[in-house]
């Protein structure tokens, strides 16, 4: 039976991959992923067979690492997490367990890459939500918006901004509006970890999207985020 491995690389810098990670994409004949992504770990890529699809072929990717999987051993590669936005689960969905056996490798995830970056923003309960409608339907993605700032969760949003969805980062924002109070921290970080890092810091009241784009991840507080400083932090509850 072949041997397929689901890779989490983190956000893009080698200091930023797990040790399990990098010793499997090391160790595997053939490595498959996104051309961005594999750029990203040239290094690793010395030797190996590399299989690379544009940013939207993820389906034809997974089928091609599977096909590849029943004869050799195969790393699939996803910045961040593998199973969050990642590879892993179009890869169970598409996988015949009688021919490859799948392995999730896990990565750090962009909202824990640049929550690390600006303080201590995550520390209580927290979600993630992608503003992408590619796969999901707008209006679910605003009732998933609204429910969060109403059960006050720290708000991690994925694909916040782009070309052909200009006004859902806005429209976001409005709705958690409703729930938080001007001086709630909102962080805006691209590229985290990795070149071209850029942090912009904003409170409910002031932000705004001019520094978004796809590259970003904005992270937006509880009622009981605050800033110390150039830190963004979420209390847990201790009395300090």
């Amino acid at each position: 039976m072949g041997k397929l491995y689901v890779v989490g690389i983190g956000p893009g810098g080698l200091d930023y991959m797990t040790l399990k990670a990098k010793k499997v994409i090391e160790e595997v004949d053939v490595v498959v992923g996104y051309t961005k992504y594999l750029e990203m770990i040239k290094p690793l890529l010395e030797n190996k067979e590399v299989f690379a699809t544009g940013m939207r072929g993820e389906e034809d990717r997974c089928r091609k690492a599977l096909e590849i999987a029943k004869d050799k051993t195969v790393a699939v590669v996803s910045t961040g997490d593998a199973g969050i936005y990642g590879m892993a689960g179009l890869i169970l969905q598409l996988q015949n367990k009688d021919e490859v056996e799948v392995e999730i490798i896990p990565g750090v995830t962009a909202s824990s890459a640049a929550a690390s970056i600006i303080g201590a923003p995550l520390m209580h309960d927290n979600c993630n939500i992608s503003l992408s409608d590619l796969l999901t339907p707008y209006d679910l993605i605003k009732k998933r918006i609204k429910l969060a700032a109403e059960g006050d969760f720290i708000i991690s949003l994925y694909n916040p901004k782009s070309n052909g969805r200009p006004h859902y980062l806005k429209e976001a924002i409005e709705i958690i509006k409703e729930y938080r109070n001007e001086d709630t921290p909102i962080a805006v970080v691209k590229h985290a970890l990795r070149d071209g890092q850029e942090v912009n810091l904003y409170k409910l009241g002031n932000f705004t999207d001019e520094k978004v784009d796809m590259m970003s991840i904005v992270i937006i507080g509880n009622t009981n985020s605050f800033y110390k400083g150039d830190k963004f932090i979420t209390p847990r509850g201790y009395h300090v």
